[in-house]
């Protein structure tokens, strides 16, 4: 079952990282430090992407880079802002509609934020994070399907249940880019039922659904609403949200909410009622967004569907 704790507040778009990207804005090196180790370097993901593109920040770090003695950890933060820049030069737009600029100024901040990853890892051999991040950049330079997976074998060596690098990954072998569905799917099932009870790995076969449905188009209700799809749904957050040994990490809410939206899509009323209550009005982002009409909207549409109101 799922804990309940849900409050009366109107449905908000959790932001990651505040604390962090306020800290940087204000060019507070220190403050920026100390936020980041006082968690373990496994929940350091949340807190990085919260920064963005860094605008203003980047040539600031650039200048913390040259003066601290241990620099590994600015090194990793200027990474996560180009990698977010290189994104924003590139667009969500698909290939087809980028420039040839866009696409030089992509690959440009991608190749400076990987070798500053790279200098990471060799500074910091322990730490997951650089290798999670370099899913990332090898994505979007094309780098291939084996040095994509030695990459993602780097990180789960040092944390079997990164959930960040299992999604970057299952986007690694995913159609769009250059996989298949099947290939996606045996990922996310693999890994969810290698990892212990309780995992946030079961999160994977929401989101390969997800992708499945955006895959073909048409109605999402149909696609969530055939037999297969719910049983497969119901024994992921089996293991993973509404097991007993669930534990809330940096990433709970995206748990939640992707497997609200695809029970109250699928017609699971009753199981995205409960998950809807427990979130008590937090919305991510993803997956919701995927349903063109804002992720809040699309929240509170499917939310009132289910039932629940406050």
């Amino acid at each position: 079952m799922v804990g309940v704790v849900a409050r009366r507040v109107w449905p908000r778009v959790e932001k990651p990282g505040g604390e962090v990207a306020e800290a940087a804005r204000r060019q507070d090196w220190p403050a920026v430090r100390d936020l980041l180790l006082a968690v373990p370097e496994g929940e350091w993901e949340p807190l990085l992407r919260g920064l963005g593109d860094g605008e203003g920040v980047r040539e600031w770090l650039a200048e913390v880079i040259e003066k601290e003695p241990e620099p590994a950890l600015a090194l990793l933060v200027s990474a996560s802002c180009h990698i977010h820049w290189a994104w924003e030069a590139r667009t969500d737009t698909l290939a087809k509609y980028v420039s040839a600029e866009q696409f030089r100024l992509f690959h440009e901040r991608l190749r400076i934020a990987e070798e500053q990853l790279y200098e990471v890892a060799e500074r910091e051999p322990a730490w997951a994070e650089p290798w999670h991040l370099l899913l990332i950049t090898g994505r979007g330079l094309e780098v291939g399907p084996t040095p994509a997976y030695e990459r993602f074998e780097a990180v789960v060596r040092r944390q079997p249940e990164h959930l960040g690098a299992h999604l970057q990954y299952l986007q690694q072998v995913a159609a769009k880019w250059g996989g298949s569905d099947e290939e996606m799917h045996h990922f996310a099932w693999t890994a969810m039922t290698g990892a212990r009870p309780g995992s946030p790995l079961g999160v994977l076969v929401a989101v390969a659904h997800i992708e499945s449905m955006l895959d073909r188009g048409g109605r999402p209700s149909h696609y969530f609403g055939q037999p297969t799809v719910r049983r497969a749904l119901r024994e992921a957050a089996d293991r993973s949200v509404c097991h007993p040994d669930h534990r809330r990490g940096p990433e709970w809410a995206f748990e939640y909410n992707a497997f609200a939206m695809v029970f109250a899509l699928g017609g699971e009323t009753r199981a995205a009622r409960q998950l809807f209550r427990a979130l008590g009005g937090r919305v991510t982002e993803s997956p919701w967004r995927y349903l063109s009409v804002g992720a809040v909207p699309a929240y509170r549409r499917w939310r009132h569907r289910c039932g629940v109101w406050f």
